[in-house]
C-alpha cells in the first residue's frame, strides 16, 4: 500500500490579520509547517496552530524564512552573510520547538520558506547554511526539501535526514526547480490539473514540467499552500482522488540514513 503525507504551510496569520483557512486544512492534511514569525506568525499564532495540530494527531514542523514580514518572506534578499542567515534559522527553529516543547507536541522537521527556499535549491552555499543551522538547533531534524535542489544534496552531503517534497500548486522548470510566481501559470488554479500532476507525481513517480519533461522523483510529502485561494477546495479534492487509487496517508517518516 502507497502511503503519502499531505503538508500545508500554515500559522500564517498575523495579530489582527488572517491568512488562510487553518482549521479546515488542519482536518485534511497528515503534516503541518508553522510559520516563525519571519514571514508570518506570531507567538499566539504559533501556539494556537501548534495546540490545534496536536488535538488531530497532526504533524508539525518549523517553516523560517528570510526576516521580511513585510514582503511575506517572498522577496529575494541578498548581501547576507552565511552566519547571519543561520542565526536567523537557528532562532526561528529554537522558537518554535521551546512553544512546541510546551504544548507537549514536539517538532520533527524544518522546511524552509517562499524566497529562501527557492534560493537555497539553487545556491550551495546558502543550502549549505541552512543545513548547518538545523543541525546546531537538533540534529534529529528531517529537513523537507525539493528534488534536485541544492539544499537537498547539502542535506545528504551533511549527514541530515531529507524528505523529498512536491507540490500540488506549483509547475516546475525542466531542472525540477519551481517556476517563478511572476511567470504565467506558474500557480496552478485549475482543479482538475493539480489532481492530474500529484497522481503523475506520486502514482507514476514523474514530475511533468512546463517544458514537456518528466522527471523522477520519489516524493515523500505533498505541499498545498494554505494562503492559495481555494486550498481547502484543492486538499479535500486530491484526498479524495488519492484515497480513489488506494493511497493512504500518514506524516512521512524519517528517512534511513546510510
Amino acid at each position: 500500500m502507497t502511503t503519502i503525507d499531505l503538508n500545508c504551510d500554515m500559522g500564517e496569520s498575523f495579530g489582527a490579520y488572517r491568512i488562510g483557512d487553518d482549521a479546515a486544512m488542519m482536518n485534511l492534511i497528515t503534516t503541518a509547517n508553522i510559520a516563525c514569525g519571519f514571514h508570518a506568525g506570531d507567538p499566539v499564532v504559533m501556539r494556537d496552530t501548534i495546540l490545534a495540530a496536536k488535538a488531530r494527531g497532526v504533524s508539525i514542523g518549523a517553516h523560517p524564512s528570510f526576516m521580511d514580514l513585510y514582503g511575506f518572506g517572498r522577496r529575494r534578499i541578498t548581501g547576507e552573510r552565511p552566519e547571519d542567515i543561520e542565526a536567523q534559522l537557528v532562532y526561528q527553529i529554537a522558537a518554535i520547538q521551546g512553544m512546541a516543547a510546551a504544548a507537549g507536541w514536539p517538532i520533527t522537521h524544518v522546511k524552509t520558506h517562499g524566497a529562501l527556499a527557492n534560493m537555497a535549491a539553487e545556491d550551495a552555499g546558502l543550502a549549505a547554511a541552512c543545513v548547518r543551522a538545523i543541525k546546531a538547533v537538533d540534529p534529529g531534524l528531517v529537513f523537507v526539501a525539493l528534488p534536485y535542489s541544492q539544499a537537498m544534496r547539502a542535506a545528504e552531503a551533511a549527514g541530515l535526514a531529507v524528505a523529498c517534497e512536491v507540490y500540488a500548486d506549483r509547475r516546475y522548470d525542466d531542472n525540477g526547480m519551481l517556476a517563478s510566481r511572476q511567470m504565467e501559470g506558474a500557480v496552478i488554479h485549475d482543479l482538475r490539473q493539480s489532481v492530474d500532476q500529484v497522481l503523475s507525481m506520486v502514482l507514476d513517480g514523474r514530475i511533468p514540467t512546463i517544458g514537456g519533461k518528466q522527471l523522477l522523483v520519489e516524493a515523500a510529502t505533498v505541499c498545498i499552500h494554505g494562503d492559495t485561494p481555494g486550498a481547502v477546495g484543492v486538499a479535500r479534492a486530491l484526498r479524495e482522488a488519492l484515497a480513489a487509487a488506494g493511497i493512504e496517508f500518514a506524516p512521512f517518516k524519517k528517512p534511513n540514513l546510510a
